[in-house]
């Protein structure tokens, strides 16, 4: 089995450096033809520079490929608006949309500037959205579409000093897990990655010697899968040093205490009611599009 993206269109965001950069790099090596996307500023946002995602561009051009940088940022429904409009000036359309851009602001909760926590979420959460509306109308047109969010660890599991970040994670998986009913009809399938790799946003929360196996490069075959034309649709993938797995949300039996029972009930039963043997994942009722 042979994975091509000829005649493809990606749009990467955040792939000025690190996870994006190898994303986008695999991507235009299997002949996708990819919209750089970064807004070239430091970890927590600040600043920005169009230099990092024309270099990468360059690197793109180096190997046979086609990019174009875009410098919009994905937190702004204009910005993320022109990365898509970008695309389709380029190529007429949009097949495939990585949302990796990201920014940290970590502090414990009680320190935390409420302006820091909504940031966060506007970057990671509403800039995923922003970049996936964009693009969600022409996917649909062509009854074809791959859309990648990226989620974290400290979303599933949590992270002390994460909880702007860590809200924002889970947020996407909430939102990927509506997408993909959504999109099916049409073809477009929407999953999550969620890594563990040695970049500028990890390099201060993870050891030296664990950064050594971590690099980003052993995330990008887990996001090509998901981006390919056998990508499931509402998975989170999770990859780290060439190890992939998957998670999810599951339930478990319960126990059915009668509509008279008691908080005291509950407690009474708590070791019945929390045992998680033979749980498994369990899907909603499915609303018609409206």
């Amino acid at each position: 089995m042979s994975y091509s993206f000829a005649d493809k269109v990606a749009v990467v965001t955040g792939a000025g450096g690190g996870l994006g950069r190898c994303h986008a790099l695999e991507l235009a090596r299997r002949g996708a033809k990819v919209v750089i996307n970064d807004l070239g500023g430091s970890v927590d946002g600040t600043g920005g520079s169009s230099d990092a995602a024309l270099a990468v561009v360059e690197e793109i051009k180096e190997l046979g490929g086609e990019a174009i940088a875009n410098g919009g940022s994905v937190s702004d429904r204009a910005g993320a608006q022109s990365i898509v409009d970008d695309a389709l000036n380029a190529w007429g359309r949009v097949d495939i949309v990585i949302n990796n851009a990201g920014i940290l602001r970590d502090k414990s909760f009680h320190k935390m500037e409420l302006d820091d926590f909504a940031t966060v979420i506007d970057v990671h959460l509403m800039g995923s959205v922003n970049v996936t509306r964009a693009a969600w109308p022409v996917m649909r047109e062509q009854n074809y579409g791959r859309v990648v969010v990226t989620t974290s660890p400290s979303g599933l599991y949590g992270n002390f000093g994460q909880t702007n970040y860590g809200a924002a994670k889970l947020g996407l998986v909430g939102f990927m897990n509506s997408l993909k009913i959504e999109g099916a009809k049409n073809n477009i399938h929407t999953n999550a990655i969620a890594p563990v790799a040695a970049t500028r946003m990890t390099e201060n929360l993870i050891s030296e010697q664990a950064l050594a196996g971590l690099a980003p490069e052993l995330i990008t075959p887990g996001v090509v899968f998901l981006c390919s034309e056998d990508a499931p649709n509402g998975v989170v993938l999770q990859a780290q040093g060439g190890q992939y797995s998957v998670a999810c949300i599951v339930e478990n039996q319960g126990l059915d205490l009668g509509m008279d029972a008691s908080a005291e009930d509950i407690g009474d039963n708590w070791s019945s009611i929390s045992d998680l043997a033979g749980a498994k994942p369990r899907g909603m009722l499915q609303l018609s599009e409206v």
